[in-house]
């Protein structure tokens, strides 16, 4: 691991302006894509399917059917889905106190006769783009599709590339989804925003997927709305003297075994943790089945040496990370100084993997620094506000003034008479 003290400037902004999407390279093949898709329909995934995937799509097999779903529990291992039930449990309640400090609209009064408040409805169709490649993500099946249904989404969409997991057919199964299309990719994100003859469009796209998928999203937005556009998973330790050692390199090789893209930073002012660290992963790299693309994971690693904890903090809230462990003596008081960071694990016994899977935090989170200025996903994802204003005429008579001033300086007569036509 590469040790960098805080005051190389230099180094410390190459972290920190770290690349983690290079959508140019392949917007304008993506572009191609959705349009073939827009035109073709069915057919256009066909193609694709065999092309990308080596999938012999038709277009009777788009969508699982549901007999595939049930046969699919039948498969799978009965510890995993008690796990995949646990867990299930866990999102929900989470995201359900969520959605009871929000869920209820408001009203005000402005001024004498001025009413106006907010009404919250959920959107009504959304589709969870679920990865597939590297391994099966039923977790995120879980994490896309739980806040939807507590937010009273009435259509959940799932696409995958096939050939599509069992496990992520009993999850999705677990959390009242059936509509399952064995579609991925850029093509997938075409299908769901534009149609085709058998999936029907939706309202908005979420879940995490590689630089096609991702420029695809982009491209999309606008025709329909999207959560984020997600980069290689990260993770950034902050520690002190007081830190285990073994915890810290356990938990940056479970983040580097994601990808071989994947982002790995511990921030310390103890050069005694950095010493048990490197040690601690020479040896538990080894014993781990993903070794090959952990050490490739952990290429991209950084130890920052600060000069005390006030430094740490500072470097944390500049790197605005997807996941921020805290491992001192008083995280909680850390915690407070955080502002940037996309969710936060407190103490020793609160490992990413926690929240990855079973506590019930959502893990779809902002990455490459965006947790600046967005957040996790949430219920409010699959919400929409509209404002409602009850104005009586002696309320408007106290705004006629203020309305005409403003449409005569914007030279909008009609919004002026529109006004003063309710008093003539």
């Amino acid at each position: 691991m590469k040790v960098i003290e805080y005051s190389e400037r230099d180094k410390i902004r190459e972290i920190l302006e770290r690349e983690t999407l290079d959508l140019d390279k392949v917007m304008k093949s993506v572009g191609e894509i959705i349009g073939k898709v827009r035109e073709g329909g069915d057919s256009a995934l066909v193609d694709y399917s065999k092309k990308f995937d080596d999938f012999e799509l038709t277009k009777e097999n788009i969508r699982v059917s549901k007999e595939e779903i049930k046969d699919a529990h039948s498969r799978v291992n009965e510890n995993l889905v008690k796990a995949l039930k646990h867990a299930h449990r866990n999102i929900t309640r989470f995201h359900k106190e969520q959605m009871r400090r929000i869920e209820k609209g408001w009203s005000a009064e402005i001024e004498d006769g001025v009413n106006i408040g907010e009404k919250i409805t959920p959107i009504e169709n959304i589709g969870a783009y679920v990865p597939g490649g590297r391994t099966s993500y039923a977790s995120t099946v879980l994490m896309t599709c739980i806040p939807a249904k507590v937010a009273g989404s009435k259509r959940i969409v799932i696409v995958s590339p096939p050939p599509i997991s069992d496990s992520i057919l009993v999850a999705a199964d677990i959390c009242g989804v059936n509509e399952i299309y064995r579609v991925g990719g850029a093509q997938a994100i075409a299908a769901l925003t534009h149609g085709t003859e058998t999936i029907k469009p939706v309202d908005k796209i979420v879940g995490p997927g590689n630089v096609y998928v991702m420029a695809a999203k982009m491209l999309v937005y606008g025709k329909v709305d999207i959560d984020m556009p997600a980069g290689p998973s990260e993770v950034l330790i902050l520690a002190d003297k007081t830190a285990n050692s073994r915890f810290i390199a356990a938990d940056l090789l479970a983040q580097a075994e994601h990808d071989p893209n994947a982002q790995c930073v511990l921030v310390t002012d103890s050069e005694g943790v950095i010493e048990g660290v490197e040690k601690e992963i020479a040896k538990q790299i080894e014993s781990i089945k993903t070794k090959e693309t952990a050490k490739e994971g952990m290429k991209n690693s950084a130890v920052i040496l600060t000069r005390n904890i006030k430094e740490s903090i500072e470097f944390a809230n500049r790197y605005a990370t997807e996941h921020l462990e805290i491992m001192t003596e008083k995280p909680d008081e850390v915690a407070e100084k955080i502002r940037d960071a996309g969710a936060i694990f407190l103490g020793e016994y609160s490992p990413v993997a926690a929240g990855d899977y079973a506590s019930g935090g959502n893990h779809v989170l902002p990455t490459g620094g965006t947790a600046r200025f967005s957040s996790g996903l949430s219920v409010r994802d699959f919400l929409k506000t509209s404002s409602i204003q009850r104005i009586k005429k002696e309320g408007l008579l106290t705004l006629k003034e203020t309305i005409e001033t403003i449409s005569n300086s914007e030279g909008f007569d009609a919004h002026k008479k529109s006004v003063r036509i309710r008093f003539e």
